[in-house]
């Protein structure tokens, strides 16, 4: 029975939803979409949680936070397979969303209008604070949007952006607080110019 019901003409019908959580690394995206599925899954709904393959940081199968919370999910390469599997389910979370293909906004629109509540956590931007993936598409189609916001480690203001410490350019780079560090947009801007000046 899904959370969000609709009665018209005496029939129950479900009413389909996207909810977005975004931020910088270290902000508790996972942490909200953990709680969210739990909550679901102690109401008794059908539930399914999706992440990118290519995500094994902590675990080949589960979705994890820093913390080491965690719940089952299933890994999948593209964003047309959350379609195939998640056909009966009543909510379905979707991690790391930024890795995926920019189909799943096409995904996530479908399971909405069949009446599933999807739930989507990932990073708005990425290390550079350029818009990541499908993720503003996603924003843009949502019927909510959470921001949540991580703590800048050299100033304690809320961060803007998840800052690589590591020379390396490639956009996908998984790693954890050996690579990243959440700076808000004042400590980022310092950090920039002063690694130009290096140069």
């Amino acid at each position: 029975m899904n959370n969000s019901i609709d009665y018209r003409n005496g029939e129950m019908m479900r009413t389909g939803r996207i909810e977005v959580v975004c931020g910088s690394m270290f902000s508790g995206k996972t942490e909200e979409l953990i709680r969210r599925m739990k909550r679901a899954q102690f109401a008794h709904q059908n539930v399914e949680i999706f992440k990118p393959a290519i995500d094994t940081r902590y675990s080949e199968d589960d979705v994890v936070t820093h913390e080491g919370v965690s719940i089952n999910s299933t890994p999948v390469d593209n964003s047309s397979s959350i379609l195939l599997l998640g056909s009966d389910c009543d909510v379905i979370g979707i991690d790391e969303a930024q890795f995926f293909d920019d189909n799943l906004v096409d995904v996530c629109n479908e399971l909405a209008r069949r009446g599933v509540r999807v739930i989507v956590a990932g990073l708005d931007m990425d290390f550079r604070g350029i818009p990541f993936g499908p993720m503003p598409a996603l924003c843009a189609i949502a019927d909510d949007v959470t921001k949540v916001h991580a703590i800048c480690v050299r100033c304690g203001a809320l961060a803007y952006v998840s800052h690589r410490k590591v020379q390396n350019e490639r956009r996908v780079l998984l790693g954890e607080v050996n690579e990243y560090e959440p700076l808000c947009r004042h400590c980022y801007q310092e950090v920039m110019r002063s690694a130009q000046s290096e140069e």
